[in-house]
């Protein structure tokens, strides 16, 4: 499993193994029931502390997203595909709220982000469901 860290960024180790993580069982790169490396493991493979590593575990397993089953190890849980969708709808509204309040505060109204956003939903390619 492919984790790469940035020292440099202000966003917590932790943090960072959790929403790639994320990304990747919502993007369904890792199935239900996979099994993830141990916690010493993936501390030893990203070259941080097991506290580090344990933290975001306990953090995903909080959400659902992943399960500890003592003696077996850590694996993907199995989530409903409308959990799923429901997980993937709050993230993109919590990113953009972020967006909204930076936007606020840079003095950038409504009408100028709608037109922004809807420049990188055409850019992207992103059709209408």
């Amino acid at each position: 499993m492919l984790i790469v860290l940035d020292n440099s960024s202000p966003v917590p180790l932790y943090k960072q193994i959790v929403e790639q993580i994320r990304a990747k069982i919502l993007k369904g790169e890792l199935q239900p029931g996979e099994p993830l490396p141990s916690i010493r493991q993936l501390a030893s493979d990203l070259l941080t502390s097991v506290i580090t590593t344990k933290r975001a575990y306990q953090e995903l397993e909080a959400e659902g997203l992943i399960q500890t089953r003592p003696g077996l190890g850590t694996f993907v849980a199995e989530i409903k595909e409308a959990s799923l969708e429901e997980i993937r709808l709050k993230e993109v509204e919590a990113r953009l709220r972020d967006i909204v309040r930076d936007s606020a505060r840079l003095g950038i109204g409504a009408t100028t982000l709608r037109s922004i956003l809807d420049k990188v939903i055409e850019a992207e390619g992103l059709m209408d469901e």
